[in-house]
């Protein structure tokens, strides 16, 4: 893997963490009610569409997942 897919293959990993942890004893309700939330989960979304965007076209027909991306 390129040193750079690397590099953002682990941002993509620690947003997703991050938006577990967030969400964690939470209900869906609580984002009508919580706008911090709310939006540290669009946050944590838009890192890991912006550097799934990024990745190689190496990896992206090495990892299925990336797949028509």
């Amino acid at each position: 893997m390129r040193p750079d897919d690397h590099i953002r293959v682990l941002h993509m990993i620690e947003a997703i963490q991050t938006a577990m942890e967030f969400v964690s004893g939470r209900q869906v309700a609580d984002l009508d009610n919580d706008r911090m939330l709310l939006f540290a989960l669009v946050r944590a979304v838009e890192v890991v569409g912006e550097a799934a965007g990024k990745v190689s076209d190496e990896l992206r027909l090495r990892a299925p997942i990336y797949h028509g991306i």
